[in-house]
């Protein structure tokens, strides 16, 4: 019993990492747009991107990070419009936090 609570704890812990690697990395295209200026809907500035995703519209809440922010600034998201954003194709991981999709963007490019 000594020696096996020890291993037992071990494999526990190491299979908790190993579902943290395991997020999926996901690409979405769709359209970008700053929550703030155009969606009204955050204090600060902070980049979506709308898409469809089995017939219903799905926003992705862009977490902030190095990507996030330059495609802020390059892509001119922060002065898209609902009725003019930015056409974009972004790549990173999703989590669900207080019941929105959060995007950890990896890379953000304009979408053909």
């Amino acid at each position: 019993m000594r020696k096996t609570f020890p291993l037992l704890a071990v494999a526990v812990l190491f299979s908790g990492l190993t579902l943290a690697w395991a997020a999926e990395e996901v690409t979405i295209t769709g359209d970008a747009v700053c929550a703030k200026c155009a969606l009204k809907e955050t204090p600060k500035c902070q980049n979506t991107i709308t898409t469809e995703e089995k017939g219903k519209k799905v926003t992705y809440y862009l977490a902030k990070n190095a990507e996030s922010n330059k495609a802020h600034q390059s892509l001119s998201i922060c002065g898209a419009t609902k009725d003019a954003p930015v056409k974009v194709k972004a790549t990173g991981t999703v989590k669900e936090e207080e019941g929105k999709k959060v995007l950890t963007a990896t890379k953000i490019e304009a979408a053909d």
